[in-house]
């Protein structure tokens, strides 16, 4: 299904400086995952996964675990065409966890990741989550997800919820001020 239904929670992000793009103006829309596209970048995902890191180190969600009531989905579109995903799942009432982060292909190295990861992030302060984490895999490949990560203010820390050490996985943090520290 391309460009599934907007819903209120829907943020609007301009892809400035990006020449391939046009500058377009990127649609980040809370997802039914329905759609075949998004079936075919989570799978293309879990593939990679499995392809970079061992079973046993590999946390990626499938499409029905994605579904749980627990979980945001967000697809991020350029017109009708699929640019990349992310989630946020619920760990506690103050701690969040970024999921399924992922980019089209023909479309990395553009700031989708960036925008879609600002969604996240923002939606987690919305729900007043005192601290959002994430886990990522420790091999070299993963050096862009863990720099991006980085630039937005994520700093490693010790595995978190039902995660533990594995010498293939990093765990990240962000600490996020509370709405009454915002509005102080």
């Amino acid at each position: 299904m391309a460009n599934p239904t907007i819903t209120p929670h829907d943020a609007f992000v301009a892809m400035d400086g990006d020449a391939s793009l046009h500058a377009a103006t990127v649609r980040i829309v809370v997802d039914p995952l329905t759609g075949p596209e998004i079936a075919a970048l989570l799978q293309e995902h879990l593939d990679e996964m499995y392809r970079l890191s061992p079973p046993e180190s590999v946390h990626a969600l499938d499409l029905d675990r994605l579904r749980a009531p627990d979980i945001t989905f967000w697809s991020a579109w350029d017109g009708d065409g699929l640019l990349g995903c992310g989630a946020l799942r619920e760990l506690d009432p103050a701690h969040g966890e970024v999921k399924s982060m992922r980019t089209a292909a023909r479309a990395r190295r553009r700031g989708v990741a960036a925008a879609l990861l600002s969604r996240v992030v923002e939606e987690a302060r919305r729900r007043g989550y005192r601290r959002l984490s994430l886990e990522t895999g420790s091999q070299p490949a993963y050096v862009p997800a863990r720099a991006l990560y980085a630039r937005a203010g994520f700093r490693p820390c010790a595995p978190f919820a039902d995660y533990v050490e594995d010498p293939c996985s990093t765990s990240m943090t962000l600490a996020l001020q509370g709405p009454s520290e915002e509005t102080r």
